[in-house]
């Protein structure tokens, strides 16, 4: 990676201006892969409702959502969404990186920081995620923190406005490390 350091931490509103920007610099980059979203969305006015919505779901306990930093520098992303405590011990994984820092491993590093937080601070059992077929940059991704893919869902998600396929992957927290490439 260069040097460059990547970490994650929880996002704040004060973070509504840079994730905005970011948003709208990278617009047309990540369309192929969002749901319809809209104008005001990839905009900092249209971030804060978002950012809030995160913040109280953080507070009941149901999204860890964090800022993806290189060098201190907001550049995404990632969050542990939909957590389900009891005996499921679930989390859905998502994330995205600027185009500009995309293929230098920020997404890789992302990910294992908040694998970290989902089974050493979160005592999750198992995170859960999705790419559309074509993903293979993010497919990559997981298997390199030791994601196993597990099944691939017909009409997964609407992205774009179309409903798309979807490989799964999951890890399990006693996997971790396991699986993973030494």
């Amino acid at each position: 990676m260069g040097g460059m350091i990547v970490s994650t931490r929880p996002v704040a509103l004060d973070d509504v201006p840079a994730i905005g920007e970011l948003l709208c610099a990278n617009r047309e980059f990540l369309l192929p892969f969002e749901p319809a979203r809209p104008d005001d969305y990839f905009s900092p006015e249209g971030q804060e409702p978002v950012i809030r919505t995160a913040l109280e779901r953080y507070a009941a306990g149901i999204t860890v959502p964090h800022v993806i930093l290189v060098d201190g520098r907001i550049v995404g992303r990632i969050n542990l969404n939909d957590i389900v405590r009891g005996p499921f011990l679930n989390a859905h994984l998502g994330y995205w990186v600027s185009q500009a820092d995309n293929g230098r491993g920020v997404a890789t590093a992302a990910v294992r920081h908040m694998t970290r937080v989902a089974f050493e601070e979160e005592g999750l059992h198992r995170i859960q995620s999705g790419t559309m077929l074509h993903n293979a940059a993010s497919q990559k991704v997981l298997e390199r923190n030791g994601f196993i893919r597990f099944g691939v869902a017909e009409k997964y998600l609407k992205i774009a406005g179309k409903w798309e396929d979807h490989v799964l992957f999951q890890l399990l927290a006693d996997a971790e490390g396991q699986n993973a490439p030494q």
